[in-house]
């Protein structure tokens, strides 16, 4: 009896410290976080009182036209994309068919399969040029854009004249078909051209791949607007984006005729915070077309547990860690901030597997409880007070996902986005465990390679309008 008292001392004592430690963390997540929400609605208020009362909101059927015009160079890098490069190149020719642009795609030597896929579209148009990369793949991301810029340098020489903006993309992404006319028309006044991403939820996989359309509906309809307005850097998607030409070439001159790091597992988000430290602002544009539909670029996300550990925490490992040591810290408040946001992944999943043990101990001593075991797992004033808090921030962030998922995706999909928090705390810890282990084996020499997951092109392209 004596032993079972101690193992449930020692249970509450460990309890109440994990809860400690976790509702600290969640406090400071939850107010910087509320601080964002307040930022973004005042921002939201003052644009409906002090512009849309007397504007109507723009959209691409009644876009000027760029002043200068150009060629858009497409940048689409593919290792192992037999599966869906072909279809994706055939639906942005269509989609694109009356732009000014020319795809380049970057292929490895070793990768016979998309080199056949790129080839037999190339066939059928003049504007795809097939890049053979000179290593073997895979390789990096970097690496892969960095083979692709040269390309566009010598094709330029070639027709003696330079191409407007480069806009990258992915071999699995749907493009819609009004993004190059925005883009070309925003990147005249800015040196990144942002448009939102929406995650397509699998029929098979509601509640793993669509937690990647909670977090994109909330992010860039929110945090990247947010960033826009306080002057931060604006970090790259990698897909649906713009550079301005002359905005590569200086990141090129700056670092030695690679514009793209090919050490970096995160190069787009990395291009977008040099830009800005090169003095180059970034956009954010949510625009409608005709119809109502957001211009945005619309692909699968990994479906699967595994898929989706393997994805974010090459996401983790490239911003939370390796880019720390990279990057820096900016030089102002308001960019420290956002990078701190950025960098948070690790931090909060210790502070997540904190907050579930404490409340697996807080379970198994209410059962001893009721059990006449033990005493009831009393809380201390302090650490309930704290856990009322936290529980406020918790529901006020709830609220906040479902709005956005709902505005972006609809009321079945909100409703969803509530248990699906649970399942993107499980995966984010799960990718930190993974992320760790690849930066130590980075540490001890392991080469920088291309983590991809798998792919897949949408059968037919949706078009959601919200």
């Amino acid at each position: 009896m004596l032993l079972l008292e101690s193992v449930i001392y020692f249970a509450q004592a460990a309890r109440n410290e994990l809860l400690l430690f976790a509702g600290v963390g969640l406090l400071v997540g939850g107010i910087d976080d509320l601080a964002l929400d307040i930022i973004y609605g005042l921002r939201h208020v003052w644009r409906r009182v002090t512009i849309y009362r007397r504007f109507a909101r723009m959209t691409t059927d009644r876009l000027p036209p760029s002043a200068t015009p150009g060629t858009m160079a497409i940048l689409i890098p593919a290792w192992d994309e037999e599966a869906v490069i072909g279809a994706m190149l055939r639906h942005a020719l269509s989609q694109w068919h009356g732009d000014d642009l020319h795809c380049f795609v970057g292929v490895y030597p070793n990768d016979q399969g998309t080199i056949d896929a790129v080839a037999k579209v190339a066939a059928g148009s003049d504007r795809v040029t097939i890049v053979i990369n000179a290593a073997a793949g895979p390789t990096t991301k970097a690496d892969a854009l960095n083979s692709l810029w040269r390309a566009l340098r010598r094709w330029e020489q070639q027709r003696g004249a330079p191409v407007k903006a480069i806009v990258l993309h992915d071999a699995e992404d749907a493009v819609h078909a009004d993004a190059l006319r925005v883009m070309s028309a925003m990147i005249d006044r800015f040196a990144l051209v942002q448009l939102p991403v929406l995650p397509l939820a699998s029929r098979g996989s509601r509640w793993i791949s669509g937690h990647y359309c909670d977090e994109f509906a909330e992010s860039h309809a929110k945090a990247m607007m947010v960033r826009e307005a306080l002057g931060a850097a604006l970090p790259s998607a990698g897909v649906g984006c713009a550079i301005a030409r002359d905005m590569l070439e200086a990141l090129s001159l700056a670092r030695g005729g690679r514009p793209f790091d090919p050490d970096s597992l995160t190069e787009d988000y990395e291009m977008g915070l040099r830009i800005g430290e090169l003095g180059g602002r970034g956009v954010i544009v949510r625009m409608r077309d005709a119809s109502g539909g957001l211009v945005a670029t619309r692909e699968y996300f990994p479906d699967t547990i595994r898929g989706a550990v393997q994805q974010k925490a090459r996401w983790t490992l490239g911003i939370a860690l390796a880019g720390w040591d990279r990057l820096g810290w900016g030089g102002n408040v308001i960019e420290a901030w956002m990078r701190l946001r950025d960098r948070r992944a690790l931090i909060a999943a210790i502070i997540l597997l904190a907050a579930y043990a404490g409340m697996v101990l807080t379970a198994l001593l209410w059962i001893c409880e009721g059990l006449h075991l033990g005493p009831p797992p009393a809380l201390s004033m302090p650490l309930a007070i704290l856990l009322v808090v936290n529980a406020g921030l918790l529901g006020w962030r709830i609220v906040m996902r479902a709005l956005f998922v709902h505005h972006a995706y609809g009321t079945a999909e909100a409703i969803r986005s509530v248990p699906r928090i649970f399942i993107a705390n499980i995966i984010a810890m799960m990718a930190a465990r993974r992320a760790v282990g690849m930066y130590i084996a980075l540490w001890r020499g392991a080469p920088v390679q291309w983590d991809k997951t798998s792919h897949r092109f949408p059968d037919l392209a949706p078009v959601i309008r919200r």
